[in-house]
C-alpha cells in the first residue's frame, strides 16, 4: 500500500465512522472494486486510534460529566444522571462484544462479498429513513432513555458487525425508533462508539504484536493524523447540522450506493 492510498484510506475511515454509511463497506470497497492491497493490522490499529482520539477529544465534556456521575453514584450508592447514562452506555456495548467474540472469523469470512454489502446498505439504509419520519412532537431527549431502551440499541448494534450496516446508522436508527431526538440520537451512537473502537483497535493491537510483519511507522502516522482530522471535522459538522437536515441525505446516498453496486453485480465488474 503507497501513501496515497494510505491518505485515501484514512479519510474515508475518518469519514465514514461516525456517518451512517458503513465505515467498513467504504474499506473493503477499494480492495473489491480497484484491486488495492489490504491495509494491514498496522493501519487498521492507527486509524481505530485515530478516529477513537477526535472523538474523545470533542466529546471530552461528555466524557468528564460520565465519569464524575459514575464516581458520585457509587459514592452515594445511588444514581445520578450522567451515573445513568454511564450504565446505559456500558449496558448497550456487552451485545456486540459477546456476539463480535462469537462470530468474529465467520464474519470476517464469509460476509464481506459485494452482494451482502450492497443488500445491508440497502436494507438498513431505508429503515433509516422509517425511523427519520417518526413525527418531530414525539420525540424525546437523551435523559429519557432507559436502561431497558439502552440494550435495545446494543442489540442493534451487534447487525453493525455486517458489513454495509453502518454502526452509527443502525444506534442512530434503533435511538430514533425508540422517540429520542436527532441529536440525542447521534450523541449516544457516538458516546457508544468509544468502547466499540476502543475495542475493536485493542484487538486489532494484539493481532499486531503477534505478526511477525514490520511495521509501517510512516504509513501509520498518515493514518492516524488523517483519519482523526477526518473524524473530528464529521463529528462537529453532524452533531451541528443533524437536527436541521435529518437523515434522509444519508438515507439516499445509501440507495444510490447500492443501486450502483448491485448493478456492478449484475454486469459482472464485481
Amino acid at each position: 500500500m503507497d501513501s496515497l492510498q494510505a491518505l485515501a484510506l484514512a479519510l474515508i475511515q475518518g469519514i465514514t465512522e461516525f456517518l451512517p454509511v458503513s465505515s467498513s463497506a467504504h474499506l473493503i470497497l477499494p480492495s473489491q472494486l480497484l484491486g488495492w492491497p489490504d491495509q494491514g493490522l498496522a493501519f487498521d490499529v492507527a486509524v481505530h486510534v485515530g478516529t477513537l482520539s477526535a472523538c474523545l477529544w470533542l466529546l471530552r465534556k461528555d466524557v468528564t460529566a460520565l465519569t464524575v456521575g459514575t464516581w458520585e453514584s457509587l459514592g452515594q450508592r445511588r444514581l445520578t444522571e450522567e451515573g445513568r447514562l454511564a450504565l446505559a452506555l456500558v449496558l448497550a456495548t456487552l451485545p456486540v462484544v459477546l456476539v463480535g467474540f462469537t462470530l468474529k472469523d465467520w464474519i470476517e469470512t464469509e460476509l464481506r462479498g459485494i452482494a451482502v454489502i450492497a443488500s445491508s446498505t440497502l436494507a438498513f439504509g431505508l429503515l433509516l429513513g422509517l425511523a427519520d419520519r417518526r413525527p418531530r412532537s414525539e420525540t424525546h431527549r437523551l435523559a429519557s432513555l432507559s436502561l431497558r431502551g439502552a440494550v435495545f440499541i446494543g442489540l442493534a448494534q451487534c447487525l453493525a458487525l455486517i458489513p454495509g450496516t453502518s454502526r452509527s446508522g443502525i444506534t442512530m436508527t434503533a435511538a430514533l425508533a425508540l422517540g429520542l431526538d436527532r441529536e440525542s440520537s447521534a450523541r449516544f451512537s457516538f458516546l457508544l462508539s468509544l468502547p466499540t473502537i476502543a475495542g475493536a483497535g485493542l484487538l486489532a493491537s494484539k493481532d499486531l504484536l503477534e505478526s511477525p510483519d514490520p511495521v509501517p511507522w510512516n504509513l501509520m502516522t498518515l493514518g492516524l493524523v488523517a483519519s482523526a482530522l477526518a473524524a473530528g471535522l464529521v463529528i462537529k459538522t453532524f452533531l451541528h447540522w443533524v437536527a436541521k437536515v435529518g437523515m434522509m441525505p444519508f438515507v439516499i446516498y445509501r440507495l444510490v450506493l447500492a443501486g450502483l453496486l448491485f448493478t456492478l453485480l449484475a454486469l459482472g465488474l464485481a
